[in-house]
């Protein structure tokens, strides 16, 4: 495990050259990521003391159910919840959650769910929203799960939840956020319907941090299981995850998991993980929010400032985040009249050096995300995509004579 240097705030761990000089070696540059907390981008940067407990736990053996049990419990404790359980990334969460939800803890359905697939129990359905409906619902599938769909693609009504909850049904999944909200029915809605029928509700929070009362809100609500991606907000481990909840439904995902010889045991979480997302929740909640809610403010405002001052080029604080978090970003919208487009700027940038990763938002307009830079790399980013823009600028008027 290399080396790291904190951020000059204190807020985040900052690779060495020596991290750098390693993806150089294999011709690989590093990239700047002013677009969001991305899989494709390996997740967030882990601080010190998340690297620390990795690797102190990498240093020795131990009893693995032992381990799993006491870090979830001191998550739990720490997130106000009654139950956790660490896991392999959010998509791993919403496979044990639905595992766990169609068969509980028992060992008789667990032998019959693997022999024989998720059909062959009584409740092996998952509800969903169509509006809710997303390029990783297919891991309610992974654990044979069939998903039911309820209201179209604009709305959903409550009798509409309520006609498709039925005696097959094993939960209902919740995708929490705003960008998921229109046309959905909220989630206390969802909840009572859900209760009423004595079907759990399993939320999918993966990238809703910030805010940090989320950890304990969705449940407190009511929800029975609460997904969180440990790779994102929380800066912990990609390779990890969390689900919060009811203590049964918690041990039921443990019978399905890893170190047991079961469907998902392929979903291994290793004691480096573990050590590390228990210290990632535990600097998530030391931080002082505030301060790096104004931070990435004066970030944006540096940029509208720089940037907004460009020919043919407006910029303006935007909210919400890319997964709808209050994280704000710059929206910066090219005119039509330079001729250029957001995905040129894109393309231009991402063969910098450094590259710069950011996204489009539409043919004419980009998202600059401050979230995920380092102590100086808001400068890098607003050089480079003015002299981008310039550049294409100077291309597209020689083309046009």
């Amino acid at each position: 495990m290399t080396a790291v240097v904190d951020r000059a705030a204190g807020v985040a761990g900052a690779p060495t050259a020596a991290t750098h000089d390693t993806y150089e070696a294999l011709g690989i540059r590093r990239v700047i990521n002013a677009n969001a907390a991305l899989t494709r981008l390996g997740g967030s940067l882990m601080p010190s003391p998340v690297l620390d407990a990795m690797r102190r736990a990498a240093g020795a053996f131990v009893d693995m159910h032992a381990l799993q049990v006491g870090v979830s419990a001191e998550i739990a404790r720490l997130t106000r919840n009654e139950a956790a359980f660490v896991c392999a990334g959010a998509s791993a969460g919403l496979v044990l959650s639905a595992l766990a939800c169609i068969t509980g803890d028992d060992l008789r359905s667990v032998a019959r769910l693997i022999d024989h697939g998720a059909a062959a129990l009584p409740r092996h359905e998952v509800v969903v929203q169509c509006v809710h409906r997303n390029p990783y619902d297919p891991a309610l599938r992974l654990a044979g799960a069939r998903i039911v769909q309820a209201g179209n693609a604009l709305q959903t009504f409550e009798w509409e939840l309520a006609a498709a909850i039925t005696e097959r049904t094993a939960a209902v999944l919740y995708l929490a956020g705003p960008r998921f909200a229109a046309g959905a029915l909220p989630l206390e809605t969802v909840l009572r319907v859900a209760h009423a029928a004595g079907v759990p509700v399993v939320v999918d929070a993966a990238a809703q941090l910030p805010p940090v009362e989320n950890l304990w809100r969705f449940t407190e609500m009511g929800a029975d299981l609460v997904v969180f991606s440990g790779g994102k907000a929380l800066r912990g481990p990609q390779a990890s995850g969390v689900v919060l909840g009811r203590a049964a439904l918690v041990e039921a995902i443990r019978v399905h998991a890893s170190p047991h010889q079961r469907l998902a045991r392929a979903m291994k979480t290793g004691k480096e993980e573990m050590m590390g997302l228990l210290a990632a929740v535990r600097w998530y909640l030391a931080q002082d929010h505030a301060a790096v809610a104004a931070r990435n403010d004066s970030t944006v405002a540096g940029w509208v400032a720089s940037l907004g001052s460009l020919a043919g080029v407006t910029v303006r604080r935007d909210l919400p985040g890319e997964a709808g978090q209050p994280v704000p970003r710059a929206l910066v919208t090219l005119d039509p009249s330079l001729g250029i487009l957001s995905a040129a700027v894109q393309a231009v940038l991402l063969t910098g050096d450094p590259a710069i990763d950011i996204a489009t938002a539409g043919p004419y307009s980009l998202f600059l995300n401050p979230e995920w830079l380092e102590p100086g790399e808001e400068t890098v980013v607003a050089t480079q995509v003015a002299a981008a823009i310039r550049v294409l600028t100077r291309r597209s008027g020689s083309a046009s004579r």
